[in-house]
């Protein structure tokens, strides 16, 4: 178990949710246990209380509590945990596009986007087969349908998500459905 530690927020993580930072920062912790430590007040930044979506600006100070170490944490064995070679492939295959910033896939109808209820295969996990030399896998910046096929972006940095993110928000940028 660590100790109580007190972590600036790097120029590079700034403007992003603190559950988020948090997940980054610390792979090995549970979103639902962030969530308990920002409601018991554990988790505080430049010493007040936070919600796991208050978002953590460069400079501002996080105060972890006592973490479990990865390796005490017992590791639950699930099916996505592992993408298959066939997975990887079909995913690569799937991509259209593909620069420093972003990749766009052509999503097959029958993949969720995102994990939800028993869904233990969607893009958001496959995209680790995405990463193409990388660090940071592909970050979705919008979804489509499970029974709906077609093009899905991914940012390559959390910045360009972020600003592909407030691009559809916006309607910058949109999605057009054909039948």
């Amino acid at each position: 178990m660590s100790g109580v530690q007190k972590i600036e927020v790097a120029e590079d993580d700034g403007d992003q949710r603190l559950d988020r930072w948090f997940r980054r920062m610390f792979p090995h912790i549970a979103q639902g246990r962030i969530e308990k430590m920002c409601r018991k007040g554990d988790i505080r930044v430049d010493g007040g209380r936070v919600k796991a979506n208050t978002r953590v600006q460069a400079g501002q100070v996080v105060r972890v509590p006592p973490l479990p170490e990865p390796h005490e944490i017992t590791a639950r064995a699930k099916t996505y945990d592992m993408i298959s070679n066939a997975d990887v492939e079909m995913m690569q295959d799937a991509v259209l596009y593909r620069d420093d910033y972003l990749i766009a896939i052509n999503k097959p109808p029958g993949l969720p986007t995102q994990g939800g209820s028993k869904q233990t295969r969607h893009v958001d996990m496959l995209a680790d087969a995405l990463r193409f030399g990388y660090d940071q896998k592909p970050r979705l910046v919008h979804r489509l349908d499970k029974d709906t096929s077609g093009i899905l972006l991914l940012a390559r940095t959390r910045q360009v998500a972020s600003m592909l993110t407030e691009a559809f928000r916006s309607r910058e940028t949109r999605k057009v459905y054909w039948a």
